[in-house]
Parts: structure tokens; sequence; C-alpha cells
């Protein structure tokens, strides 16, 4: 016969441990004290409301073996929280946002604007986008020196061009100037306003339409003179300051935009 020692004697019986089981919604359970049977509907202040077959509801006290599954007594305890999937950010050209963006060394490849205030804008909205691409804008002050700039710059696979051109309509200037370029390591394209000011809506800053300027005017001078907002460079900021996202933006400014990032981020242009 096997002798028990002191230790056992005094501690007596072993007690089994009850298990803990997640109060998951839907966990069918059993009341013992009262032969209720329900669904786990949700916990609240430290209670579950269980659910019975015909829809009616209880609450009872979360106690430690307070209930029977699969006629086993249980401890329910409260469920864990699934993690909660971060919520997708939107950049301001309305592309979804890379999370932890390192910005990849830039491309050979280009992206030329008019001008100081194009290439801002431009920044505004899609600089997300030209940091994932690893794309650089660059001012040109003109497009009157396009073609010897792009044979300055040396074209060729893997070293593209995309040229934004204000006023690109049939018959003006710069659709001369544009119909003479031939690379096709080159891709040019424009909007119709006359300047990149006028491609942002008028409702986002404030007027109804963009004054219309009398030739010989120089058009912003013009524009801020009308509307009176001082020097060109008040107006500017005051313009700038109102865009948001590619929403305050004219469409064909937005698809000039895209047209060219795609080209110079093509990765069939990479050496």
């Amino acid at each position: 016969m096997r002798s028990h020692s002191y230790d056992d004697v005094l501690s007596g019986p072993r007690k089994r441990k009850i298990p803990e089981v997640p109060a998951e919604p839907g966990l069918v359970v059993e009341d013992p004290a009262s032969g209720y049977c329900g669904a786990v509907v949700k916990i609240e202040y430290g209670n579950v409301v269980l659910e019975d077959r015909h829809g009616k509801h209880r609450v009872f006290p979360l106690n430690p073996a307070g209930f029977l599954l699969e006629g086993k007594p249980v401890t329910l305890v409260p469920a864990k929280a699934a993690p909660k999937t971060p919520a997708r950010r939107i950049s301001a050209s309305g592309s979804v946002q890379v999370q932890g963006l390192k910005a990849r060394v830039a491309r050979d490849s280009r992206i030329w604007v008019e001008g100081k205030h194009d290439a801002e804008l431009v920044e505004r909205v899609w600089g997300h986008d030209l940091r994932v691409e690893g794309v650089v804008v660059e001012p040109l002050d003109g497009v009157d020196v396009l073609s010897d700039r792009i044979g300055e710059f040396g074209t060729g696979p893997g070293r593209r061009l995309g040229v934004l051109v204000d006023h690109l309509v049939a018959g003006s200037k710069e659709s001369r100037i544009v119909d003479g370029i031939r690379d096709e390591n080159v891709l040019i394209t424009g909007h119709p306003y006359i300047d990149i000011w006028e491609a942002v809506k008028p409702s986002v800053v404030g007027i109804r339409a963009w004054p219309k300027i009398p030739r010989g005017t120089e058009w912003k001078q013009g524009i801020c003179a009308a509307l009176g907002w001082g020097e060109p460079y008040e107006g500017w900021q005051r313009v700038l300051a109102a865009v948001g996202s590619y929403r305050d933006l004219e469409t064909p400014l937005i698809g000039a935009v895209e047209r060219l990032i795609d080209f110079v981020s093509d990765p069939g242009d990479e050496s």
C-alpha cells in the first residue's frame, strides 16, 4: 500500500484546472444554475449577454467556472480584439500612400515643367508618387529653350524626359515648338490654360471664374490686379495654399501629369 506524504494529506484532492475560453460571438454555452442555453452576443460591464434560440437575451456575470461548454465547466473570458488593419492613407494625387516610404534613388529620367510655380504645384499634389518612383521635377523657365535643353540632356533608354507645357493648344507658340520635337524618349503633354494658375478650379480660390486678361498684359500681373491679390508672388501663395489634392485641379492637368509620371517611371526604361 502506497503511503502518502504529510503534504499530500494536508492538501487533499488536487483541484482540476478549469479551462478559460474566449467569449467569441456565436459560442454556445449553458448556465448550469438556470439551465439557460444560448449563444454569446457580446460582453459588457463584466457580464456576458447570451441569446437563446427564440432570440431572447439574458445577462450573466463572468464568474469563474460559471458556464458549461459541451457539458464541461469553463470560465468565459473576454475575447482578444483582432488587430486593427491600418487604414489606407490616400495621397493628394489619389494614390494609396506607401507606408514607411524611403525615397528611392533618383532615376536618370526627369520631368520638366515650364516654371517654378508649375514645379511647386506638381510637388504639392504628386510629391508622394514622385518620391515612390524616384522622379525629379525640374523647371525649364519657358519652352523656348526646350529643343536645346533636350540636346544637352542626352536622352536614351533609361534616360527619358517628360515635359509639361502650358497653353498647349492648336496654333499657339507652344504647340509649334512641341511639333518640332521628335524623340521616342521624350513625351510632351500639356493643358489648354494660359498659366498653371488657371488649372486650379476657380471655386478653390474663392472666385467664380478666372478673369479674362487683355492681350499685351502680363497674365499674372493682370490676374492679381483684377482680383486685388497684390503682387504675383502674393497671388501665387494664395493659389498654392488653396490646393489640397487633385480634386482641386482641372482634369486636363491631372491627365497630363499622370501620363508623364507613368512614362518616366516605366520599368521598361530601366537599363
